[in-house]
């Protein structure tokens, strides 16, 4: 059993701090009296997942075990989430692959036929064919790869079935498959609390028309902490939706937590207290240090985005939605919760290289506050650790550098609508108010306000918008991206003016949103 999360005073012997700068680290040296937040240690692994699963599915919680539900000649669905989490991605075999084989075998020996499995993404950016084959696995991807392993489309009409509507006037919508089903059974991985429960089918298989009640400016600013689902108007929302869609198809619900070993060996100092750390260690942040102080961008990104975290699996739990959630969220808040007593003035976070919307991309500009201000902020329970009126310091190089395949539509939210406004409500009025393509209409309404409660990735609509793209806007897509890989070195202000001078008048963006605490010394 590891060590317990706990709060550490900065005396004359604590020794330099490490923070995450993107695609990089550093030692910073904090004030006397600073106080440092380090998690628990990872929890113990299960020795036999494979064991364990299968009693999760003989003996579910609040329902018949799913032997008895599987019968010859039914349509079953299996859906499973994304990869948005975990983050990093989980070295293989993933949890989801070792559920999901075990639910195809127990089907294979009920005699049913009709088996499809569905990727949740939600309004997410579709998988590549590798990174579908890293989840599922080489057996599941190579027998039902693409017929029947494919993704959800959230913006296809004749794909997504109306359900109804909540008490509330929340819209529900559902993938076609899984509304036809005669069961569907859902695999899911929670990291943080935020993830799971009824989220899971009423945001990963709906549509914009369902999801657009509670990823909204109103949703986000009633919602105290998105890591807290009692506090959140997000879950609530979702909870509503969810009941209605479990009313209409037989869900059976599958959760699986893991530990928070997020690096591998050769990262594993970042895993550590800095007092912990060996000679080995210290060697190996040198070196670390050394290569992403020189190396481009590209190729630390290709070297972190690599990277995978050898986690292991903490609980697994199937059966009804709340009973198996309410388990789920037992467990992910054993491996996460610190206690800290009393707010504070000012918090300093490093934010790293990856969120649930850049895996193998860049983190641009507006991920990076949705990183800082939207998830790491929203870690909390009672209170955030940073006061009402306090300051939060984010250490990130912020790039103006976009990816143009999985964000196209951040160029021009970015440039054109937070140059006027990053009032929440402003942003989502200006944006929509004066921006008639499709894309950029949707994305305000979903990145009105950084946050990391929001599904913000919108690509699949942009990306079959592209074909639409004027000559001009094709030309700002290919000169950002030449911009981003060219001249990372000039960051944002100071540089902005002579930057808007140097650039095409066309294609000059309006303002910078990077604040001077974000710049590197």
């Amino acid at each position: 059993m590891g060590r317990p999360g706990a709060v550490i005073e900065v005396d004359r012997n604590t020794p330099p701090v490490l923070f995450h700068y993107g695609e990089g680290v550093r030692l910073e040296k904090l004030p006397l009296g600073a106080r440092i937040v380090y998690p628990p240690d990872p929890l113990d692994a299960i020795a036999h997942p494979e064991r364990a699963i299968k009693r999760a599915l003989a003996k579910p919680l609040d329902d018949d075990p799913l032997k008895s539900l599987l019968r010859s000649g039914m349509k079953l669905t299996i859906a499973f989430d994304d990869l948005s989490l975990p983050l990093p991605p989980m070295a293989a075999p993933d949890v989801r692959q070792l559920v999901m084989e075990e639910v195809i075998d127990m089907a294979a020996e009920a005699g049913i036929e009709d088996i499809h499995l569905i990727a949740a993404l939600g309004l997410h950016r579709r998988m590549t064919e590798d990174e579908i084959r890293h989840i599922v696995g080489e057996r599941i991807f190579s027998t039902f790869w693409p017929d029947r392993l494919y993704q959800h489309d959230g913006e296809d009409p004749e794909l997504n079935v109306y359900i109804g509507k909540t008490a509330q006037g929340e819209e529900v919508t559902l993938h076609k498959r899984a509304a036809e089903s005669d069961l569907v059974v859902y695999v899911n991985l929670t990291l943080v609390p935020m993830d799971g429960g009824h989220k899971s089918m009423s945001t990963g298989l709906a549509s914009y028309r369902g999801i657009r009640a509670h990823h909204n400016v109103k949703t986000l600013l009633g919602s105290r902490s998105y890591m807290n689902p009692p506090d959140s108007a997000l879950h609530h929302s979702c909870i509503r939706q969810g009941q209605l869609i479990e009313d209409t198809v037989r869900v059976f619900h599958i959760e699986t937590t893991v530990n928070n070993h997020a690096f591998p060996a050769i990262a594993n100092f970042m895993q550590k207290r800095e007092t912990d750390w060996s000679g080995q260690d210290q060697a190996m942040f040198l070196a670390m240090k050394q290569m992403t102080d020189l190396a481009p961008p590209a190729f630390k990104r290709s070297v972190f985005h690599a990277m995978r975290a050898p986690y292991g699996m903490t609980s697994v739990q199937a059966g009804q939605v709340d009973a198996v959630h309410d388990k789920t969220l037992e467990a992910v808040r054993n491996q996460l919760s610190v206690r800290v007593e009393g707010q504070t003035d000012i918090v300093t976070i490093g934010v790293p290289y990856l969120g649930p919307y850049n895996v193998n991309s860049p983190m641009n500009p507006v991920l990076v506050v949705c990183m800082g201000v939207g998830y790491l902020f929203n870690f909390y329970r009672n209170k955030p650790v940073l006061r009402k009126g306090g300051v939060i310091i984010l250490t990130h190089p912020c790039r103006y550098e976009f990816d143009a395949v999985q964000h196209p539509s951040y160029i021009d939210f970015y440039d054109e609508v937070l140059a006027d406004t990053t009032g929440a409500s402003a942003t989502w009025c200006t944006a929509s108010g004066s921006r008639p393509r499709p894309p950029s209409k949707m994305l305000s309404r979903w990145l009105s306000r950084p946050s990391g409660a929001t599904r913000a990735s919108l690509t699949c609509a942009c990306r079959r918008s592209c074909s639409r793209m004027s000559n001009e806007q094709k030309a700002r897509v290919e000169l950002s991206r030449w911009h981003a890989s060219s001249w990372v070195w000039w960051r944002c202000w100071p540089w902005r003016d002579a930057r808007r001078r140097l650039m095409p008048s066309p294609f000059r963006p309006r303002a910078s949103r990077c604040s001077p605490a974000m710049l590197p010394d």
